[in-house]
This record gives structure tokens, C-alpha cells and sequence, in this order.
């Protein structure tokens, strides 16, 4: 038995086809999504194992033409009847690094106005406002980017917004503190060859004053 309206999810989204998506449509999306987020292939992860048993629910319903009738008739009157159709935005966003190294960890937290399907790529569906900690283990092109989908399904209305993290090489960070530990090391080099200079000034200062004299008695004589 269905739910009562008001309350209904949008198995087409979790599906990601549209109303009028074919039976063919439904069972490819299945098979895509249930591979994706199979918890055996995620290590368990609660996310993907709630994700996965929201698939699971929207498959069983639109792959019955009875239930997805009944489904229809009561989501789109639902959406009529009780969802908020002013446009929705994002209150906020943010992640607690915007610089890391990979397999560093991250939280983000997010908090949304008006919608009623949130997405953050690339992880998938998520719930209208929370926090996620997780651990950065690719990067593209030195980058890993996120993006906050908030739609407001009556009106089809989304608001987007997006957080870049760059890449930092652990090598990178060493060679920069060894940079500026060099600019405070003592020059011990330097230290050792001033008494050797300053030696060989004394030398060549005795020689002068040598030869001066042995100059001086020579044409005296």
C-alpha cells in the first residue's frame, strides 16, 4: 500500500528517468543504480546501503503497471495539494577544507530551503539538510568538485551550487617547510671560512710591509 501523498517520494528521480519512462527504461536504470550502490561493492557504507534500498522501492513500485498507477495518481495530486511551490534555494554549503591530500578527510554540511529532492554530486540522493564526512581518494586534474542540486519538484525549479577542493602533494608540503626552514638556518659554512679569510688578509698585509722594508734598506744601502 502506498503512502499517504503528501509523504510520497519521487521514485522517477531516484530512478533518474522521466514520468514517462518505458518499462525497458525502468529496468536499465535498476540495473545501473543497483550495481552502483550494492553495499558489497561499497564496504558496507550506511549511505550507499540506504541508497540502495531506495532503488530497490521505487523498482518495485514503477515495474508494476498496477502500482505505478496508483502511484501516479496519488503522487501528482499529492504534488498539487500539499508541496511548497515557492522556488527553492541554498541556505548553505560548505566543506571543512577547500586545500587536501588525498584520502584526507572532508565534512560537508549543507542546509536547503523549499525542495523536496536534494542531490550532491558525486555522491547521489541525500536528505534536505545535513553533513557528510568522507575521505577524498581521487582527484581529476587536481581538483574534486562537489555540486548541490536543490529542486523543488512542483515547479521543476532547481538552485545550484558547487565547492571546488584542490589537491596538495604531500611532498609539496615538505619541500615548502624545508624552504623556510632553510631562510632561518645559521650559515655554518659561512662561519667556518670567515677566520680562514681573515687569516689570509693577515698574510698578505705582513708581505707588504716586508717587502716595503726590504725596499726601504736596499736603497739605503
Amino acid at each position: 500500500m502506498l503512502q499517504n501523498s503528501s509523504f510520497l517520494k519521487d521514485y522517477y528521480y531516484f530512478l533518474g528517468i522521466n514520468n514517462d519512462a518505458t518499462e525497458d527504461d525502468i529496468k536499465k536504470a535498476y540495473r545501473k543504480l543497483s550495481l552502483k550502490y550494492h553495499p558489497d561493492k561499497n564496504e558496507n557504507d550506511e549511505y550507499f546501503a540506504n541508497r540502495f534500498r531506495e532503488v530497490q522501492e521505487a523498482y518495485e513500485t514503477l515495474s508494476d503497471s498496477g502500482k505505478r498507477r496508483n502511484y501516479d495518481e496519488q503522487f501528482v495530486s499529492g504534488r498539487r495539494s500539499y508541496r511548497n511551490t515557492s522556488p527553492p534555494s541554498i541556505k548553505t554549503f560548505s566543506s571543512t577544507k577547500i586545500h587536501a591530500v588525498k584520502g584526507e578527510q572532508v565534512t560537508i554540511k549543507w542546509n536547503t530551503i523549499n525542495a523536496d529532492v536534494v542531490k550532491i554530486l558525486p555522491f547521489g540522493l541525500e536528505k534536505t539538510y545535513g553533513e557528510r564526512t568522507f575521505k577524498i581518494n581521487e582527484f581529476q586534474g587536481g581538483k574534486f568538485v562537489l555540486i548541490l542540486h536543490a529542486t523543488n519538484s512542483v515547479t521543476r525549479q532547481t538552485a545550484v551550487q558547487g565547492i571546488t577542493i584542490t589537491e596538495v602533494f604531500e611532498s609539496e608540503r615538505e619541500r615548502f617547510r624545508d624552504n623556510v626552514e632553510e631562510l632561518f638556518r645559521p650559515k655554518e659554512n659561512s662561519q667556518v671560512q670567515k677566520p680562514e679569510n681573515t687569516a689570509k688578509m693577515l698574510k698578505i698585509i705582513l708581505a707588504v710591509v716586508f717587502l716595503a722594508l726590504a725596499l726601504y734598506f736596499l736603497l739605503s744601502s
